[in-house]
């Protein structure tokens, strides 16, 4: 039976954060097969680990940073010492390889390297049931497809790692490295379920182009041959002189863009995140010459509802009692919540029933929906539940 627990802090020392952490997630675990760990930019990313290593000992050991805090039963998590948090799992019947390398040359030929070396560390050559992605936020598909490559298409979940101020400042983690730029990834090798359900919660509107021209994977130069800006703003309403810059991250929470995977089932939301003066908008993730994009919304009430209302559909998706939920969170629908974080908080305690969980905030999202392939977007939900 899988059994977990959550345990925070907000010390002003990171060590004793990280210790004091770890310390609350493993009491009563008879044995912890992976620990989920989140902390801030704000604490000293390597003392928390240390902290965490002291009481998890050779536990493996998987995270990043995240936007501003965390979500626990407790609440929103986050203070001006920082904060750090543990999900940790315990379970006989449960093995986890973990493994991580900064990005290299290739980052497809990295997603290779670790999917290889985590099934090494636990001593197979099959795939896993289903794995944990983390990754900076530039190259998240060339990862997954490296990753594909080696054991096929295995659903994933989990989010890019974040700061709290689209800086740079982030950090992924593993037991014995710490890098800004790469990925990790944890493979589950279970006969319990998993269920994900990833959603950006967003509604279509009638506002739909054609992709004419890119720059490189994430820069919309063309919809309908017209500059991306100025099609944007024909969409909505807004004016090109507002958008301008950094202002396009915040403008476009409410109103961002979308496309639909293979299926049609899943509408995977582009973020755009800055707008160049040649009126093109670089996005958070990857896109395609000629294929649709939407224009999206949803109001702040929407943003905030939808979190309680896609734990509803996890707990109904789910063939299983569950043990635990890993919950990831856009840091941009936080950003545009702001104040009322709190509601999102009380909406998962609620629909958790008492099952432990952590939300962790990222800038870039990862999930599958109804047999479609593995996805990145931003501005999304990932929200996941482990069978107990």
């Amino acid at each position: 039976m899988l059994k977990s627990n959550v345990g925070w802090s907000t010390e002003a020392d990171s060590y004793t954060s990280g210790k004091e952490s770890a310390k609350k997630a493993v009491q009563d675990l008879i044995q912890t097969k992976v620990a989920f760990l989140y902390t801030s930019v704000d604490n000293d990313v390597a003392k928390v680990l240390e902290g965490a290593k002291s009481e998890l000992g050779t536990a493996p050991i998987i995270g990043c940073t995240s936007s501003a805090g965390i979500i626990v039963p407790d609440g929103f998590i986050s203070s001006e010492n920082g904060f750090s948090g543990i999900l940790a799992l315990g379970d006989p019947e449960l093995t986890v390889g973990v493994a991580s390398s900064p990005r290299g040359k290739d980052p497809r030929e990295t997603g290779r390297k670790v999917a290889l070396e985590a099934m090494k560390k636990v001593g197979r050559s099959d795939a896993p049931a289903y794995y944990y992605m983390v990754a900076s936020p530039a190259e998240e598909e060339y990862y997954e497809k490296g990753i594909a490559d080696v054991i096929g298409e295995v659903p994933f979940f989990g989010g890019s790692a974040a700061d709290n101020t689209v800086e740079g400042k982030w950090s992924i983690y593993t037991n014995d490295e710490i890098f800004s730029d790469g990925v990790a990834v944890a493979f589950f090798y279970t006969d319990k379920p998993m269920a994900n359900v990833f959603t950006g919660a967003y509604e279509e509107t009638n506002n739909v182009g054609v992709i004419t021209k890119l720059k490189g994977d994430r820069t919309l130069v063309e919809i309908n041959g017209k500059p991306a800006l100025k099609q944007y703003c024909e969409w909505t309403g807004k004016k090109e002189k507002d958008m301008m810059g950094a202002n396009t991250l915040v403008e476009t929470i409410t109103a961002p863009l979308g496309v639909k995977d293979r299926l049609g089932k899943l509408v995977a939301i582009r973020h755009p995140m800055f707008a160049n003066n040649d009126l093109s908008l670089n996005v958070g993730n990857n896109m395609a010459v000629n294929t649709a994009i939407i224009q999206m919304q949803g109001g702040v009430d929407q943003l905030i509802n939808s979190t309680g209302e896609t734990m509803k559909k996890l707990n109904k998706k789910i063939d299983s009692e569950i043990g635990a939920y890993l919950l990831v969170h856009c840091g941009g629908r936080r950003l545009g919540i702001g104040d009322r974080i709190d509601e999102v908080a009380k909406q998962l305690k609620k629909e958790a029933h008492g099952v432990p969980f952590i939300t962790i905030f990222t800038f870039g999202e990862y999930g599958t929906e109804d047999h479609g392939q593995n996805t990145a977007g931003g501005l999304m939900l990932s929200f996941t539940a482990f069978g107990k």
